[in-house]
């Protein structure tokens, strides 16, 4: 008896490299958000900081961080689902939405970061 991989086309890539992906982006919004990574670069530091920068970019925080909960509950969803875990197209598409999810929240940081930038 052979086991058959799940997958229609016959290609085969590791859970693990989007799981990676999804632990990458997540810890970049963490640092990016809460971190002072994303306040740094757009709003300066020590004595050159602006104050109304960094105002601005706490509420694009606030705004992203919803998102980011989202993508981290639809990973976390991928792995502690059994129905998605053992279905390996059901788990590579969690997975990946979870992925463009994180570089939505990033995004809402950039743009408002950019906007927020005296």
């Amino acid at each position: 008896m052979q086991a058959m991989s799940g997958r229609p086309n016959g290609w085969w890539i590791s859970p693990a490299i989007p799981t990676i992906a999804n632990c990458a982006l997540a810890v970049l919004w963490v640092f990016s958000a809460l971190g002072g990574w994303g306040d740094a670069a757009f709003c300066g530091e020590g004595e050159g900081r602006d104050p109304g920068c960094g105002d601005g970019f706490e509420d694009a925080v606030r705004l992203s961080a919803p998102v980011a909960v989202l993508a981290a509950a639809v990973a976390v969803t991928a792995w502690s689902m059994p129905g998605v875990r053992r279905r390996p197209s059901r788990l590579d598409v969690t997975l990946t939405v979870a992925a463009f999810v994180w570089v939505i929240a990033e995004g809402v940081l950039f743009v408002g970061g950019y906007l927020a930038k005296p």
